[in-house]
């Protein structure tokens, strides 16, 4: 007797497909997310960053910031989760990512990442997105992403269902 097989993380009939086809510049998608300190542990376990900036209460009040503050590329990776999940979503896969750091994130913010598409590129169906973090409406980090997306799946006609 085999065990069942383990559920799907994601129900992918679930899922909002976006294809190159389906984009427009301007598209924009927004996503917030209050940072805790189980985040911020998690991404130090995970990263090996070990900062005591990030970890330490007793380190960071006396840096420049007075207190724990998020690592920059835990916040980045939040623009990750919006171009994986939601614009364009699914089957998106990064070319690259241009980021500049504003401002610190700590514990308790709510970081508010807004994603927008700038420019498609037909060639290799490429999409460029400015890509924006904000913290009480004032810009923490701030930069560009480009990302592949796959085309609409074309229908052959011969195993097509019918209509």
């Amino acid at each position: 007797m085999s065990a069942p097989s383990p559920r799907p993380a994601v129900d992918p009939r679930m899922l909002r497909i976006l294809y190159f086809e389906d984009l427009h510049v301007g598209m924009r998608e927004t996503m917030m997310k209050t940072v805790m300190d189980s985040d911020v542990v998690g991404f130090a376990r995970l990263s090996g960053d070990d900062n005591p900036i990030h970890l330490c209460d007793v380190y960071a009040a006396q840096s420049r910031f007075g207190q724990r503050i998020a690592h920059g590329l835990y916040t980045a990776s939040l623009i990750s989760a919006v171009l994986g999940t939601r614009l364009p979503g699914p089957g998106a896969v990064y070319r690259s990512q241009s980021l500049t750091f504003h401002a610190p994130v700590t514990i308790g913010d709510v970081v508010t990442v807004v994603v927008e598409v700038t420019e498609l590129i037909p060639k290799g169906r490429r999409v460029r997105l400015s890509c924006e973090a904000l913290v009480d409406g004032i810009a923490v980090l701030d930069g560009e992403a480009i990302v592949s997306v796959p085309p609409r799946p074309r229908v052959d006609n011969a195993t097509a269902p019918p209509a």
